[in-house]
C-alpha cells in the first residue's frame, strides 16, 4: 500500500556518476525498509542495496560495495541511490522497493520486498 516512484536514470558514462531517487506516497514511510534492485533483460532481479527504517543500517551487494551509497530522508519520503564509479556492467533497470516486513538479517533478500516502482533505467557507456 505505498506507490514508488524512481527517477535520475539515464544514460552515464563509464566512471561517472548518477543519483537515484525514489518518492513514496503516504504517511508511513518511516515504517518502510527500503531497498534497491537492478534487473538486466533476461535476468533475474538482484540485490543492489537497502536500508533500515531509521537510515542507521545498511547493505551493500559486493560488486557495488563502496561505489554506490544508500541513503533515505525520511521527512521526504525519499530513498537515494547515489551511484559513483560506473560501470557498463552496471547498465540496468533499478528499481526500488519497499517493504514493512524487513530485518538486519534479510535486507539483502530480494524476495522479501513486496512493493516496487516502476523501474528507471540506467545505461553505461563503455
Amino acid at each position: 500500500q505505498v506507490q514508488l516512484v524512481e527517477s535520475g536514470g539515464g544514460l552515464v558514462q563509464a566512471g561517472g556518476s548518477v543519483r537515484l531517487s525514489c518518492v513514496a506516497s503516504g504517511r508511513t514511510f518511516r515504517d518502510y525498509s527500503m531497498a534497491w534492485l537492478r534487473q538486466a533483460p533476461g535476468k533475474e532481479r538482484e540485490f543492489v542495496a537497502a536500508i533500515n527504517r531509521g537510515g542507521g543500517s545498511t547493505d551493500n551487494a559486493d560488486a557495488v560495495n563502496g561505489r554506490f551509497t544508500i541513503s533515505r530522508d525520511n521527512a521526504k519520503n525519499t530513498v537515494y541511490l547515489q551511484m559513483n564509479s560506473l560501470k557498463h556492467e552496471d547498465t540496468d533497470v533499478y528499481y526500488c522497493a519497499a517493504d514493512l516486513r524487513i530485518t538486519l538479517g534479510s535486507m539483502s533478500m530480494t524476495e522479501k520486498y513486496n512493493y516496487w516502482g516502476q523501474g528507471t533505467q540506467v545505461t553505461v557507456s563503455s
